[in-house]
């Protein structure tokens, strides 16, 4: 009997997800077997510094997947908003699941009132108020609507976050709420942002179970966890950073929301020093087998991404000569 080797990240939030999907495969598969491989990536290894600060690409998942590749493991799970949006060579995305909340979240000190709408958690934090986030994306969108804020980097899992915010180290988090809610931590959300005031990362809130590609057996279990409406979101969002070329400390948010007919898709892009902002809000109708809807959520990323940068363009055209 085959023992599945299960390659993952050291965190709490990891071991949380993964645990998700072993129990997933164990009640559709009795004789399923399995071991957890702890695997520390270059994200882990440098969690003292901003991620604005590491070089390269896929901090959270690089060694995991060299893992992969390498036979060590024989698939890994990851948050699908730290995949790179070109996989490896020999790789595939076996399934896309799970996607229990896209929103980011305001995080108030333990013993804040509950029950605010999002303007009055952020009022209430003050002017000035110290916001740990290392994302410029959160950063140049929240400014809009708090321009005295002063944002810090704040790493670690999600535990310390908390940790040092109920410490006094800042007033107010922004974390995705996806990771508060599997984590058990809902209490501690203080409110959640609507989309269309901080439109999410491209795949937050969706798990993504990676595997390599010549292996059938593997490809034959996950894909029994893959949920098509959740896959077809992700390829409009994914589609969105592949067409602009976007890294990962580009101001870029989208965010799909499919139906078994229709596909919405709302992406925004920012100047990295929150100058200027282009948003498009598209959809289109979902119709066909599965693979022409593949076809059509990616054609929609492409038309938003289109849509950013025509308006990217034309304002830096108009910007006068310094």
């Amino acid at each position: 009997m085959r023992i599945w080797r299960v390659g993952t990240r050291g965190s709490i939030l990891a071991q949380c997800q993964t645990d998700w999907v072993l129990s997933q495969l164990s009640e559709r598969f009795p004789n399923f077997r399995s071991e957890k491989v702890i695997i520390r990536t270059t994200g882990d290894r440098f969690d003292d510094r901003p991620l604005q600060q590491v070089t390269g690409k896929g901090f959270f998942v690089k060694e995991i997947e060299e893992a992969l590749l390498a036979g060590e493991i024989d698939f890994a799970v990851h948050s699908l908003k730290d995949l790179p949006t070109e996989l490896p060579e020999g790789l595939i995305l076996a399934a896309v699941c799970n996607r229990i909340e896209k929103r980011d979240t305001l995080v108030a000190p333990q013993g804040a009132p509950s029950g605010a709408s999002w303007e009055q958690v952020g009022l209430g934090m003050g002017a000035g108020a110290r916001i740990g986030t290392s994302s410029p994306r959160r950063q140049v969108q929240l400014l809009r609507y708090f321009p005295s804020w002063t944002f810090t980097p704040v790493r670690g899992n999600i535990d310390t976050r908390l940790k040092k915010l109920d410490q006094g180290q800042y007033d107010g988090l922004v974390l995705a709420g996806a990771g508060l809610v599997r984590l058990g931590l809902r209490d501690r959300i203080s409110a959640f942002l609507p989309i269309e005031v901080c439109c999410p990362a491209p795949g937050q809130g969706a798990l993504a179970v990676e595997a390599r590609r010549d292996d059938e057996e593997a490809f034959a279990l996950l894909s029994t966890l893959d949920e098509p409406l959740v896959r077809l979101e992700v390829i409009a969002e994914r589609s969105v950073v592949q067409y602009l070329q976007a890294g990962c400390r580009t101001p870029l948010g989208a965010c799909g929301t499919a139906t078994n007919d229709r596909l919405r898709l709302r992406a925004v892009i920012a100047r990295p020093d929150g100058t200027h902002f282009s948003f498009a809000e598209l959809e289109c109708h979902l119709n066909g087998d599965f693979q022409q809807r593949v076809q059509q959520a990616q054609e929609l990323g492409e038309q938003a991404g289109k849509v950013l940068q025509k308006e990217m363009t034309s304002t830096s055209s108009q910007r006068p000569s310094s």
